[in-house]
């Protein structure tokens, strides 16, 4: 566990970001928690110390150097998976309400029960499809800050989360440096979707761990009712995409 608080100290202060003995000793429970769940369910491929703490929490925590949180008392995370970014940004800002979706139950399961273990108020985990919930009253243009780590481009998940957050919000998609080829098609979407144009904050990961590419999003309008298109249709048919 030393070398998994040394990374991920020293992984945060080179990012510019400070964290409290609090915060670190619930990210260590957190760690651990991870790898014993990780043995029964396939939570992620990463399980070294120096690439857990960077490539899982450092990452997750690069967010605030675009959403501070002093920005945003909403938060949803869609495609949480073990809960990176959006758990790790509750642990940050212990005073927002976190949506954290999945549309994997077991993943859910995880995210509820280290929520649930760090005495963390203020978290709902839930099962579903992001085309789904997005058209949800209790859901729908109710955030602050919407957030997406993975695989789906730019434009899918300006679908999947600019329905979520409320004018004047923000959409943060953490990307890698392929984004590139996305981001004609992704900015399309996201004016399409009520979004401004698009600023890329690009960053290197410490420890050499790669650069991760912030996609940053104020929400300009409301969303058309139109959209999230249903179930699978913003991966097979991206808007803005020929």
């Amino acid at each position: 566990m030393d070398e998994f608080v040394h990374y991920l100290k020293q992984g945060a202060n080179e990012l510019g970001i400070d964290l409290p003995e609090s915060k670190v000793d619930m990210f260590c429970i957190y760690k651990s928690k991870l790898l014993e769940a990780n043995r029964a369910i396939n939570l992620t491929s990463i399980t070294d110390d120096q690439e857990v703490a960077v490539k899982h929490f450092v990452d997750s925590l690069s967010c605030l150097l675009v959403a501070d949180t002093g920005d945003w008392r909403r938060l949803v995370d869609v495609g949480t998976g073990a809960g990176f970014p959006g758990l790790v940004l509750k642990i940050m800002n212990p005073e927002a309400d976190a949506l954290l979706l999945d549309s994997v139950g077991k993943k859910v399961d995880f995210v509820r029960e280290v929520a649930d273990s760090l005495g963390l108020d203020g978290v709902e985990a839930v099962h579903g499809r992001a085309e789904d919930l997005g058209k949800a009253a209790e859901y729908r243009e109710k955030f602050d800050l919407a957030v997406g780590r993975g695989v789906a481009s730019v434009s899918a998940l300006a679908e999947y989360c600019l329905p979520f957050v409320r004018p004047g919000g923000l959409f943060v998609a953490m990307k890698g440096p392929r984004v590139i080829d996305e981001i004609e098609a992704g900015r399309k979407a996201i004016g399409i979707l009520g979004g401004s144009e698009p600023e890329l904050r690009h960053l290197a990961l410490p420890y050499g761990a790669g650069e991760r590419v912030l996609v940053i999003v104020k929400k300009e309008r409301n969303t058309s009712k139109k959209y999230p298109r249903k179930a699978g249709v913003p991966a097979r048919r991206p808007l803005g995409e020929r």
